[in-house]
């Protein structure tokens, strides 16, 4: 895993929970409308609010959405205006609480639409049922991932991928007892578009 992990902005600020049950109150909102919207569970909903779970990146911008928001008014990802992705130069990123750590892969450019990062996920780690619009396809890059798709289960080796329709219910587990590091790229908007405006940064090479 890359040693670049990204600046630690979360002790000042208030927890994640605390954001977004503040602004579920303000939206007037149960749990279950939020769940509903988002493809999750009011359980879930629940425990994100307390800090007894982490959302996965996909399951809080859904969050968020549903909130009326973007992911980027609770999580900053590493900025990434390069149309290069440099392996020495990423930054590894998480949301407050999870397990997962992220790599942002790709850029975003006036009328973008796919989104890339790289996950590592630990030993025993899961991700939360969820559905959601859009497709996305897994590639894994090292270990093994037990991905599960409408109650259908498959096992994913390294060099396997897999490509659905995120609208059924999805879910992945990282059964081994070594880390799993997944591409995962979908049509879901987790960067926002403050790139999008900005001189693209030139490929500053190999460093």
């Amino acid at each position: 895993m890359l040693q670049n992990p990204a600046p630690d902005t979360t002790d000042s600020a208030p927890d994640l929970g605390t954001r977004l049950r503040k602004r579920r109150k303000e939206c007037g909102l149960t749990m279950q409308a939020v769940a509903d919207s988002a493809g999750l569970t009011a359980g879930f909903i629940s425990q994100v609010e307390r800090n007894l779970a982490a959302p996965s990146l996909a399951s809080l911008t859904c969050i968020a959405e549903a909130l009326g928001s973007h992911i980027t008014d609770f999580l900053g990802a590493p900025p990434n205006a390069a149309e290069v992705s440099r392996d020495t130069l990423r930054e590894l990123y998480a949301v407050p609480g999870g397990t997962f750590a992220y790599e942002r892969l790709s850029t975003t450019f006036p009328g973008s639409q796919l989104t890339a990062v790289l996950i590592h996920e630990p030993p025993g780690s899961r991700s939360e049922p969820m559905r959601h619009r859009g497709e996305e396809l897994f590639f894994v890059l090292e270990g093994e991932l037990t991905v599960t798709v409408d109650g259908a289960t498959r096992i994913l080796r390294r060099g396997d991928s897999i490509h659905f329709d995120s609208q059924r219910l999805h879910s992945t587990w990282n059964h081994t007892d070594k880390e799993t590091t997944v591409i995962v790229c979908n049509t879901m908007d987790v960067f926002g578009g403050d790139d999008a405006d900005e001189d693209r940064a030139p490929d500053r090479g190999p460093e």
